[in-house]
């Protein structure tokens, strides 16, 4: 072996020597070829959340509360979630305005990637539909047909964790004050539960003393956002009661009733209006697969909506046909529509 390729080889030795005992290079080789970390919901579906420190640890409290609907199929595996939910607006000046909804939730096996199946439904007539099976997403509104969703973006799970989040909505309306008291022990749905009777806590210490910049004010606002931008702002818990099962192996909430109200001030008087909130909510069917299938009719994914065609075809206005297909079309005649137009 010539002098030059024994250089070259010992130095190659040394480099590889050298790399080897780096530590910073052993660092990012363990970092390179570590397995990959387990996704977020199933991270924290492992986390131990002591049913029994519901009571006193608030953060606890607010997890289980909070729970999202992936992670409860994690815990609990398939199971069907059902909820109610009545607003109910009374004020001096108008007469009182009602509206109640049903949530139903069906959770297949397979955790945060399972199949499942919600609807939501209220007494004004309006709800929606969807549900992933193998993999395929199809949504429809309440009395529309199924449409397969190929490039949904997440809206199957978002909607997920809106139908099944009707206790963490309540809680926030009445700005996290709900109150856990324990109350022993009870079986639901054949499994063993912490019973906490609900009642309405102090003002939050950090809600209070927080400092908040001003919010925007855009120009032209309407009655409407200025009404619903006045609720949020000054809205002020009077009551709650209710009772929370939480389950005692998972900490998942089995079943839970509230009745709240609260008022909402104006410049004129203190107690202009006040909406009374109930909620009923149940987990049954705990490892039941409900073995889901995909809707026997549906129409196809769409790049474009077939609105604007559909509208005219609908009022027996014949769509516009394009230059090239009638040779003999006066020259006066307005140009075809564009082809987005059209819905083809």
């Amino acid at each position: 072996m010539s002098r030059l390729k024994k250089s070259a080889f010992t130095l190659a030795l040394a480099l590889a020597a050298v790399g080897c005992s780096d530590p910073v290079d052993k660092a990012a080789k363990a970092r390179i070829f570590s397995p990959e970390d387990p996704p977020k919901v199933v991270a924290s579906a492992k986390q131990k959340l002591p049913p029994e420190d519901v009571a006193s640890n608030p953060q606890v409290a607010r997890r289980i509360l909070g729970m999202d609907a992936a992670e409860v199929t994690e815990r609990l595996g398939p199971h069907r979630f059902q909820s109610t939910v009545s607003y109910e607006w009374t004020s001096a000046e108008a007469n009182p305005v009602k509206l109640t909804e049903s949530r139903t939730f069906r959770a297949g096996p397979g955790g945060v990637s399972g199949d499942f199946h919600g609807v939501l439904e209220n007494s004004r007539d309006q709800g929606l539909e969807v549900m992933r099976v193998g993999g395929q997403v199809f949504a429809r509104n309440r009395y529309g047909p199924f449409r397969q969703r190929l490039r949904d973006r997440g809206m199957a799970e978002r909607t997920r964790t809106e139908l099944t989040g009707a206790i963490r909505d309540f809680d926030s309306l009445f700005q996290g004050r709900i109150k856990l008291t324990p109350d022993g022990t009870v079986s639901h749905e054949g499994r063993v539960a912490w019973r906490y009777t609900v009642t309405l806590g102090p003002v939050s210490e950090g809600t209070a003393s927080r400092p908040l910049p001003a919010p925007f004010e855009p120009k032209g606002t309407d009655e409407s956002t200025r009404r619903r931008a006045s609720f949020f702002a000054h809205r002020v818990p009077r009551s709650l009661d209710g009772e929370v099962l939480v389950d005692s192996t998972t900490s998942v909430v089995l079943k839970a009733r509230l009745d709240g109200r609260m008022g909402v001030p104006s410049e004129k008087t203190p107690e202009a209006a006040e909406l009374r909130m109930t909620l009923e909510s149940a987990l049954t069917e705990v490892g039941q697969d409900p073995k889901l299938q995909p809707p026997e009719d549906f129409l196809p994914d769409a790049d474009k909506p077939q609105g604007i065609a559909d509208a005219l075809d609908a009022f027996g206005i014949e769509r516009k046909k394009p230059e090239d297909a009638d040779k003999t079309k006066p020259a006066t005649d307005a140009p075809p529509e564009p082809e987005d137009e059209e819905g083809t």
